[in-house]
C-alpha cells in the first residue's frame, strides 16, 4: 500500500512539474552564423540597414545591401550547408510537443515563462510580451505558430530574469511581418513563406526561411550572443615597438604643421624635416631632423605594417566607397579592396571585451567626409583599433577618429579641427597637419630615448631630446631625491658630463657635439634610470 501511494505521489509530482523545464533548443549548426538567410528565394534590402551576421540565399540573390558586418553568401557550398542545417532545425521545432496553448493575440503586457507554446492559427504580437527566464540562464522559449505571424508597429519582446534572445525560437508556418518600430527577440524560422522587416524594426536574433523571400528596409538586426556563440576577441594586436612613442611620424617625408596643433606623443620624420610645431603644444619630443629615435621608429613601423598587411581577414566589406553610414563592426579583421570613403559614423562594438582588437585593412586610398566619427562602444579601446591603408590618408575637417593609422606609401593629411585618439604613421609620404589634436593610446615605454610624456615607476624625466644647449632632469616624486647623480657618456663610453641632483627640477648646461649619448641616473647604491639622449 505504501509503495502504491509513493508511485501515485511521484506521478502527480511529475505531472505538475512545469513543462517549461523540458523545452529543448534546436541545433542550428552553421545557420547560426546568419542573421538573414533563405534556402530558396531572394534576400533584398532597401534603406540604411545595420546588420551583424552573415546574409545569403542558397537559391537566389542578395541585393541592395551596403556593407554588412558579416559574410555575404549566395548559391555556394556554405549556403548549401546552411540550408540543410535550417531544415533540420525547423523539423526539431515542428515536432516539439507543446505544453501551453495561448490565444492568437500575444502581448498586451502578458508574461510567459520558459516552455513550448503552440498556436494553431495565425498570430499577432501587440504592445509588449515579456519572457521571464525565472533566473535560469538556460531557459528556452519555443513558440509554434500554425499560420502567419505579424508584429504590430511599436510592439516588443522584453526579456527579464536571465532570459536570452539566443534561447527564444519562433516556428512560423506562414508569412512573417514585422511592422515599423517592432522590437523582436529570438530566431524566427518561417516555413515556405516570406519574411518582411519594415523600417525601424529591430531584431536581436535571426530571420530564416526554408522557402521564401526576405526583405528588409532600414532595420537593425544582429545575431544574439550567448548559448555557446563564440566570444569575439579579434586578431592579436601588433607589437608597436618604438612606434608607441609617436603621435605623428613619417619614415620618409617631410612633416609640416599649420595652425595650433596639440599632440601627446613624439612628432617627427626619419627623412626630411619636421616644421611648424610649437613645442609648448607637444607633450613629447619634436624631432626636427632625423635621429636615432626616428631611425628606430622607421624600422619598427615597417614591422607593424608587415604584420597588419599579412593578417588574414575574416570579413570583406564589399562597398568601400560607402564605408561608415552607421555601420556597426565587431572584433574581426576586415578588408576593403579599393579606395575607401568614410562618411558619417562608424560604431566599433567590443561586446563587453575590453581587450578586443579591430583591424581594418583598406587596400586603396582612405578619405573621410567632414565630421566623420568613430564611436567606440561596449568596452572597445582606441589602443586596440588599427587601420592599415595602402595609399594616401586624408581625414577631413572636424572628424573624430580612433585608433592607430598605418599608411603604406601614401601621404597623410589631418585637417583642421580633427581629433585623433591614437597615432598616424606612414612608411613613405609627406605628412601635413592643420590645427588638430592627437592623443596617443599608450605611454611611451618602448624607446630608450626619454620623452616628456613617459610614465615610469621612478617618475624621472629627462628632456628635451634631441637637446642643444641644456638637459632638464625632473623628478616628480620628491622621495626619489636621495640625492641622485646624473652621468652622461659618449658612444665610446667616456664620461662627458656629470651633475648632482638635489632638487625636483635640475638643468644641466651642455655644449656637447651633435650625436648620441647615454645617461644614467643613480642614487647612492643603484641605477634608477638609464637611456639615450640626442644632441643636435
Amino acid at each position: 500500500m505504501k509503495r502504491k501511494l509513493l508511485l501515485i505521489l511521484t506521478s502527480i509530482t511529475l505531472l505538475t512539474l512545469p513543462i517549461s523545464n523540458f523545452a529543448q533548443a534546436p541545433t542550428l549548426g552553421v545557420v547560426a552564423s546568419y542573421v538573414l538567410f533563405t534556402s530558396n528565394g531572394a534576400v533584398t534590402n532597401s534603406g540604411l540597414s545595420q546588420l551583424t551576421g552573415n546574409v545569403g540565399s542558397n537559391s537566389g540573390s542578395s541585393t541592395g545591401f551596403g556593407n554588412v558586418n558579416g559574410v555575404m553568401n549566395n548559391n555556394n557550398g556554405p549556403t548549401g550547408l546552411a540550408a540543410a542545417a535550417l531544415l533540420s532545425a525547423y523539423n526539431q521545432l515542428n515536432t516539439t510537443i507543446a505544453g501551453f496553448f495561448p490565444a492568437p493575440l500575444l502581448g498586451n503586457g502578458a508574461t510567459l515563462t520558459a516552455g513550448t507554446y503552440s498556436i494553431s492559427a495565425p498570430a499577432t504580437l501587440n504592445s509588449s510580451l515579456t519572457l521571464d527566464g525565472q533566473n535560469n540562464a538556460n531557459a528556452v522559449f519555443i513558440i509554434q505558430i500554425g499560420g502567419s505571424f505579424s508584429a504590430n508597429a511599436g510592439s516588443q519582446i522584453i526579456l527579464v530574469n536571465s532570459a536570452k534572445a539566443c534561447n527564444v525560437f519562433w516556428k512560423v508556418d506562414g508569412l512573417v511581418s514585422l511592422a515599423s518600430g517592432a522590437k523582436m527577440k529570438g530566431t524566427i524560422i518561417a516555413n515556405n513563406a516570406a519574411i518582411n522587416l519594415s523600417t525601424g524594426a529591430t531584431l536581436e536574433g535571426r530571420a530564416l526561411s526554408t522557402t521564401g523571400a526576405i526583405t528588409t528596409n532600414g532595420v537593425l538586426a544582429y545575431t544574439p550572443i550567448g548559448c555557446g556563440s563564440p566570444i569575439l576577441n579579434g586578431p592579436a594586436a601588433p607589437t608597436l615597438g618604438s612606434t608607441v612613442c609617436y603621435a605623428l611620424f613619417s619614415a620618409n617625408g617631410a612633416l609640416t604643421n599649420t595652425g595650433n596643433t596639440f599632440a601627446t606623443g613624439d612628432v617627427g620624420t626619419n627623412v626630411g624635416l619636421t616644421t611648424g610645431y610649437n613645442a609648448s603644444n607637444i607633450t613629447g619630443t619634436i624631432h626636427p631632423i632625423p635621429d636615432g629615435s626616428t631611425g628606430a621608429c622607421a624600422t619598427d613601423l615597417l614591422n607593424v605594417y608587415t604584420y597588419l598587411n599579412t593578417l588574414p581577414y575574416d570579413i570583406e566589406l564589399l562597398y568601400p566607397a560607402q564605408f561608415g553610414k552607421s555601420l556597426v563592426l565587431t572584433p574581426h579583421t576586415y578588408v576593403m579592396n579599393g579606395a575607401t570613403t568614410f562618411i558619417d559614423t562608424l560604431f566599433l562594438n567590443g561586446g563587453g571585451n575590453t581587450n578586443a582588437v579591430f583591424v581594418i585593412q583598406a587596400n586603396g586610398a582612405f578619405s573621410t567626409g567632414t565630421y566623420a566619427n568613430v564611436v567606440l562602444t561596449n568596452g572597445t579601446q582606441a589602443k586596440n583599433v588599427f587601420w592599415k591603408v595602402e595609399g594616401a590618408v586624408s581625414i577631413n575637417n572636424f572628424s573624430n577618429f580612433k585608433g592607430t593609422i598605418i599608411a603604406n606609401n601614401g601621404a597623410i593629411s589631418l585637417n583642421k579641427g580633427m581629433k585623433l585618439i591614437g597615432r598616424a604613421l606612414t612608411t613613405n609620404g609627406v605628412f601635413t597637419t592643420d590645427s588638430i589634436n592627437v592623443t596617443t593610446t599608450a605611454g611611451c615605454v618602448a624607446s630608450g630615448i626619454s620623452s616628456r610624456f613617459q610614465d615610469t615607476k621612478e617618475a624621472i624625466f629627462l628632456y628635451p631630446s634631441p637637446f642643444s644647449t641644456f638637459v632638464t632632469v625632473e623628478i616628480d616624486n620628491a622621495s626619489q631625491i636621495d640625492p641622485n647623480y646624473l652621468t652622461i657618456y659618449n658612444t665610446l663610453g667616456n664620461l662627458v658630463r656629470s651633475i648632482t641632483i638635489t632638487n625636483k627640477l635640475t638643468t644641466l648646461q651642455t655644449d656637447l657635439p651633435p650625436g648620441m649619448y647615454f645617461y644614467k641616473v643613480m642614487d647612492q647604491t643603484k641605477i634608477i634610470k638609464s637611456g639615450k639622449l640626442i644632441s643636435q
